[in-house]
């Protein structure tokens, strides 16, 4: 076998080159995409509390076109690319988007690399479990911070470096659409940003192709002296129907938002957030727990109370007949319990006032808080656990810890103590409408109760007032506890009818405060019960401390007013009040024997528990599949779309590699070493390199080393004709070493060509057409690739030189 000539080593890739791009194109291509970044980032306005959510914004899109400019200008690689935009996040990181960690506001900490790592991660369900306008101080400005980077480096490095300019649009259009999801319901302009985006797109576009077209007419003018007026002329033309379509797009959007409002989907009502109340009883069931347990102990104390302020520990505004709870219907309710976080209840208004907590005998989940509370601070052994688990609500303005509270917790509340109105300032007010819970089990007798206790009132606060001076006048007190009056807890359907069944109605705060609210709620007056502690005549405030004990625990209504919120009312009776005690024992006696013997009564009473758990449970599981839905209608067009737009590379990819396994594992040694040939020669007419059909090596060779500037390709066709026409076939080695030189010399070949133009070979169907293939031929290709591995399986492997059947 005769020597073959050995090809010289691979030489080094040169650097990167600098690119040259027209000036105004790069201006244009620019502006065009902060212009299209700039829409989305305007998205985010009604998410956020102040405008600082800007400076991460544009920052963020500054940084990535500087970034895309870079890339374009030195040809920098996906790789190269894609660790400076890293850098870049970590390096501005802090000053962009968490300026409160970072030392000046600018030097990056530890605190601000550890939070600007985890934000990739928790920073979008922290945005989306957190309600809105949220805090910039609480870390949420990194989302649109990466937003806005990751989107101005795609769109700029498509808008700058891609042969077709609208492939910019796609990252532009998903940065938008990422703004609308992470939103909220009602957003800041969305007409307007559509036109706007459209118009942009439309006249960046528009003015693209222009200006390729006079570039071309240059050129043409320069080979052909054709006419420039009548260039200018059609570039006029091209302009003004653009400007004519745009008008035309936009007057068929206004019209069509003026008479449909699309539903608009954010991921915000299918987030359900991590805690839920739900899963706790209703404190007002312990109620008479603590008034006989914990009468002299010390729960907790608060500092900084004004004179006859309100603690308050839950508010419940649902009722099935056998407790009243936090109702459960979602976004607003008062279940919808958040993440705690800087700037709480936004709309608050009143007097500012900062109070400390300091737990002493007090547990389980519910947190003391008083008035519209802004932001907690915990201190203590256990604050970075409380700060991280505690949640609030700001419909109800309750608060709870997951982790229960301990003795020894302490924490400072930001507040804000509403101003009460008084019933002169309520004189014309109606009440306010509210969409409440849909109340369940409420005693029949309540609402002809109601209605009389009512009838002289005229406005809604007499009404209200009617309601509590009857139930405060009519009532005795009683706990039901030592010496006291028989007064059965709870407040169940049962508990109400007979405080209103006897002779004379005794009870405590937890009675007396459902029935008012049931009333209230009978006469379509928007009422929940509240639980908490303020002084009294036997407990007063010692100044501005308030010493909570089982003694002073309290509950009231609220009822809330058009414009003035919720106002507290106390029907419960003085405790001085007590029931004449010679009247009602003989009387009380025979009327459980009336009311209780029946046991259909009571049994029922105990069923509804275990069917109401059931449905909720049921409507729970329902819930927790609500998501499903949009969720696979975005993945599933998203899947959709991905695989539209990878079909031509699966296609073609399939196609070109059953032609490369084809000559791959020819049977004969030499048809390998013809078709490793092949498969360099067809690289190189993908990528547009001019090798005329029929061409012989020698001709294929100096037309593609000379367009590619690799003198090894000459080398490799001598190689080739050598190994197919000398004497005897080339070893398996042989035929080993010539597929690696083609890869090799291939992959300079792509190498030394833009992203672009290897994405455009790899669709190129110039090589086939060269060779004659067509989908006939690329089934034929498949069957003979399978029926020669099956044949060679079967008769094991053939002596080098013999033929296949299937050649």
């Amino acid at each position: 076998m005769s020597a073959r000539p050995r090809l010289p080593r691979r030489a080094p890739r040169p650097a990167a080159q600098a690119a040259t791009i027209e000036p105004r194109v790069l201006a244009l291509d620019l502006t065009a995409a902060a212009l299209l970044l700039a829409v989305s980032i305007v998205g985010f306005a009604p998410t956020f509390d102040s405008p600082q959510y800007l400076v991460a914004g544009v920052g963020g899109l500054a940084l990535g076109l500087a970034l895309a400019w870079a890339g374009a200008r030195w040809r920098l690689g996906v790789l190269s690319l894609t660790g400076a935009t890293i850098g870049a996040y970590i390096v501005f990181g802090g000053a962009l988007a968490l300026p409160h960690t970072a030392l000046l506001g600018v030097v990056p900490t530890l605190e601000t690399l550890q939070q600007l790592a985890l934000g990739t991660i928790t920073s979008w369900k922290q945005l989306l479990t957190t309600v809105p306008p949220v805090a910039a101080s609480d870390g949420h400005l990194v989302v649109p911070f990466i937003l806005t980077l990751v989107g101005a480096v795609l769109t700029g490095s498509l808008a700058l470096r891609a042969r077709h300019g609208a492939w910019a649009l796609l990252p532009a259009l998903a940065v938008l659409v990422a703004t609308i999801l992470l939103g909220v319901a009602q957003p800041a302009a969305p007409l307007v940003q559509g036109i706007v985006f459209a118009v942009v797109a439309t006249v960046w576009l528009a003015l693209r192709r222009a200006w390729d077209h006079d570039r071309a007419a240059v050129r043409i003018e320069s080979a052909e002296a054709s006419d420039a007026g009548a260039v200018r002329s059609s570039r006029t033309r091209r302009l003004v129907a653009g400007g004519i379509v745009l008008a035309v797009a936009s007057a068929a959007g206004i019209a069509t938002a003026a008479v449909a409002t699309p539903p608009r989907y954010i991921l915000r009502d299918f987030i359900v957030p991590p805690f839920d109340i739900t899963d706790y009883p209703s404190p007002l069931q312990s109620f008479r727990g603590y008034v006989r347990d914990d009468a002299d102990k010390t729960l907790f104390t608060v500092t900084g109370l004004p004179k006859d302020g309100r603690v308050r520990l839950a508010t419940m505004d649902a009722y099935d007949g056998i407790v009243y709870n936090v109702s459960d219907d979602g976004a607003g309710s008062s279940s919808a319990f958040t993440p705690i976080r800087s700037n709480m209840s936004p709309a608050a208004t009143g007097t500012a006032a900062t109070l400390r907590v300091e737990i002493g005998d007090l547990s389980g989940v519910w947190v003391p808080d008083v008035g519209a509370v802004r932001d907690f601070t915990f201190d203590g052994p256990r604050a970075p656990e409380l700060a991280r688990t505690t949640h609030f609500n700001d419909a109800t303005g309750t608060a709870v810890a997951p982790a229960g509270l301990a003795s020894g917790d302490a924490y400072t509340i930001d507040t804000v103590i509403p101003d009460l109105p008084s019933d002169t300032a309520l004189a014309d007010v109606p009440f306010a409408a509210l969409k409440m819970p849909k109340q369940t089990g409420i005693p029949e007798k309540i609402a002809d109760i109601a209605s009389k206790a009512t009838a002289s009132a005229d406005t809604p606060i007499e009404r209200a007032r009617a309601l509590e001076s009857y139930l405060h006048t009519q009532g005795f007190f009683s706990h039901g506890l030592g010496d006291d009056v028989v007064s059965l807890s709870g407040h169940g359907a049962n508990r109400i009818t007979s405080l209103f069944g006897g002779d004379q109605m005794v009870g405590d705060d937890e009675q007396y405060a459902v029935a008012m609210a049931l009333m209230a709620t009978q006469l379509g007056m928007p009422a929940r019960v509240v639980m908490g502690w303020h002084a009294d005549e036997k407990h007063p405030q010692d100044g501005p401390t308030l010493t909570a004990t089982g003694g002073n625990l309290h509950a009231w209504v609220e009822i809330a007013f058009q414009g003035y919120g919720w106002v507290p009312f106390d029907p419960t009776p003085d405790e001085d009040n007590k029931p004449n005690d010679q009247s009602t024992k003989p009387k009380a006696n025979p009327k459980p024997q009336v009311l209780q013997p029946p046991p259909p009564a009571q049994q029922p009473a105990d069923l509804p528990p275990a069917i109401a758990e059931n449905r909720d449970q049921d409507e729970e599981q329902a819930a927790d599949l609500s998501w499903l839905g949009p969720v696979l209608l975005y993945g599933g067009l998203t899947l959709g779309i991905l695989l539209l737009l990878a079909a031509p590379f699966i296609v073609m990819g399939v196609i070109k590699g059953v032609r490369r396994a084809r000559r791959r594992n020819a049977e004969r040694t030499a048809d390998r070493i013809s078709g490793g040939w092949d498969e360099l020669v067809d690289s190189a007419v993908d990528l547009r390199a001019p090798v005329a059909i029929g061409a012989t090596r020698a001709e294929s060779a100096l037309v593609v080393g000379s367009t590619f500037d690799d003198p090894r390709v000459t080398q490799l066709a001598t190689r080739a004709d050598v190994d197919v026409f000398g004497p005897g076939d080339p070893a398996p080695e042989d035929v080993d070493a010539f597929w690696r030189e083609v890869d090799e010399i291939v992959g300079q070949m792509r190498g030394s060509t833009t992203v672009w133009q290897r994405l455009r070979a790899r669709l190129s169907v110039r090589s086939l057409r060269r060779s004659g293939w067509s989908w006939h031929a690329v089934g034929h290709a498949v069957a003979g690739t399978g029926r020669a591995v099956v044949a060679r399986v079967r008769r094991g492997i053939r002596p080098r030189g013999t033929e296949s059947s299937d050649d």
